[in-house]
């Protein structure tokens, strides 16, 4: 998870992923990567339209998100 993370932030990609809030319901959103910081990261968060720390360990699933563009 952790790598995916990684590769994220250095490609400024944004991704779409699926975590486990703090009430225990699970919540998608898409991000992009901001800072890493040892068990938690920062990401602006395009639901809230705000930048947010999320918890590595309960990250669920990160899936890159890919725009495409027609010519």
């Amino acid at each position: 998870m952790i790598g995916q993370l990684i590769k994220a932030m250095q490609r400024k990609q944004f991704v779409n992923m699926m975590y486990v809030a703090k009430g225990g319901s699970v919540s998608k959103r898409r991000v992009k990567v901001i800072k890493i910081v040892s068990n938690s990261f920062q990401a602006f968060c395009f639901t809230r339209h705000a930048k947010r720390t999320f918890l590595i360990s309960n990250v669920l699933v990160v899936i890159p998100f890919l725009l495409l563009v027609r010519a």
